[in-house]
């Protein structure tokens, strides 16, 4: 079974392209967001991992630098960024966004991949 998560996303300019996301526990986070802060950060967050996009939320999510945390968050400790994103970001619930991974149908050969070097002509 897999379980639902949303993402947190934190812009630090609203013309920048640039966003800060951490994935979090819908249900746990909401209750964190409330003012309920006796819930530990590790039942908040799905992973003590930040990501970040330079392309907007249509971008691939890569690790940001420890320059780029220090010059948006003024510190790299993961605690206080997670707490930062958490309180000033946007959560985004996650149709279809789960953790885990399934397979739909191997059968139809979604997972081949070509390696024969044919290029683009044998397509």
């Amino acid at each position: 079974m897999t379980k639902s998560l949303t993402k947190v996303v934190y812009k630090p300019d609203t013309q920048s392209t640039d966003e800060y996301i951490v994935i979090v526990n819908p249900a746990e986070y909401k209750k964190w967001k409330a003012g309920d802060r006796t819930i530990p950060l590790a039942d908040v967050v799905d992973s003590f991992k930040v990501f970040h996009s330079n392309q907007g939320s249509q971008g691939i999510l890569g690790t940001p630098s420890q320059q780029q945390l220090d010059t948006i968050f003024g510190t790299t400790k993961d605690v206080d960024v997670m707490t930062q994103i958490l309180e000033k970001g946007k959560d985004q619930p996650g149709n279809g966004f789960t953790s885990g991974t399934t397979a739909t149908n191997v059968a139809r050969g979604g997972f081949t991949i070509d390696s024969r070097g044919k290029g683009l002509g044998g397509i």
